[in-house]
């Protein structure tokens, strides 16, 4: 999903990283002074994004390519021999947990001033994850931290973790919880052997992963939006670029301009807006 962000700044300097078990060398480090190591994505090689659904080749130019790199849902399993990153929505829920979360967990979802469920306008069917107090972060963490867990026991490699910048969207939201939340998300993935990705809100590039802890990005539209530089200043190879052309057709540019920009990630890909799999109508895949 992608959603364009509002400000921020800098703060202090911790990081990670470490090995990573896709067909790719990688770098590796250790997620904390006495932690595991966890893998970052590799900075070559085939990526795709698969959130529609998940298929082991990309259909490209005459024939099909095997894949490097993936980022699948947390429903689907990785992909043998590829470095797997699991998404997870962090901050808001995912259409077909939407009942749960409004029945059960009524007191973790975002209300607004008259007392209503506040619903992403872009996503109608997602409501949004108040994250302001401990004990909200606690509820929202028994419900996400085992999918997190999950991505791991599955054999992923890598997590991504959606909406890190609802806070910008939406101001009923508190700035301190979200981060807060976030460096909990940060905790749970390297305590699994998970390296965890940055997605989106290019404004926080250097607090995501100097203060948060973030290890690598997945950036999506950030050619469109003139921001490519933000992430890749700060993550440098391992960042995964993903455009759509319904964007690029928005902004006036084709995806040659893309792989043209200096500031553009190694692994870019240009998918279509569904994500669908290549058997499916609408299906688009490039790569720069």
């Amino acid at each position: 999903m992608r959603r364009k962000t509002a400000l921020l700044s800098t703060v202090l300097v911790l990081v990670v990283a470490g090995c990573a078990s896709g067909q790719q060398e990688s770098s590796s480090v250790s997620a904390s002074p006495a932690g595991p190591t966890v893998g970052l994505p590799p900075a070559g090689g085939t990526f795709d994004y698969q959130l529609g659904g998940a298929y082991d080749e990309v259909a490209a130019g005459r024939g099909a390519t095997p894949i490097d790199i993936v980022v699948r849902d947390a429903t689907a399993g990785p992909l043998p021999g590829a470095y797997s990153v699991c998404y997870v929505n962090g901050f808001q829920t995912q259409p077909e947990e939407a009942d749960r979360w409004a029945g059960e967990r009524e007191e973790l979802l975002l209300h607004d001033a008259a007392g209503e469920r506040v619903i992403d306008p872009d996503w109608p069917d997602e409501y949004v994850l108040d994250p302001s107090t401990a004990e909200q972060r606690e509820g929202i963490l028994d419900v996400l931290g085992p999918v997190v867990a999950g991505c791991a026991e599955a054999g992923f490699d890598a997590v991504e973790i959606d909406n890190l910048d609802t806070w910008t969207r939406f101001d009923r939201i508190d700035a301190a919880g979200a981060y807060a939340l976030a460096r909990e998300y940060v905790r749970l993935a390297h305590g699994a052997g998970l390296a965890i990705a940055q997605k989106n809100a290019a404004e926080i590039t250097r607090v995501a992963h100097d203060e948060l802890g973030f290890d690598f990005a997945v950036a999506e539209e950030c050619s469109v939006w003139s921001e490519c530089g933000e992430y890749t200043d700060v993550y440098g190879d391992h960042v995964l670029q993903v455009e759509y052309p319904d964007s690029l057709d928005g902004a006036g540019m084709t995806f040659d301009d893309v792989c043209a920009s200096r500031d553009r990630a190694p692994l870019t890909v240009l998918r279509d807006r569904g994500l669908v799999d290549p058997g499916a109508e609408g299906y688009v895949y490039d790569a720069c």
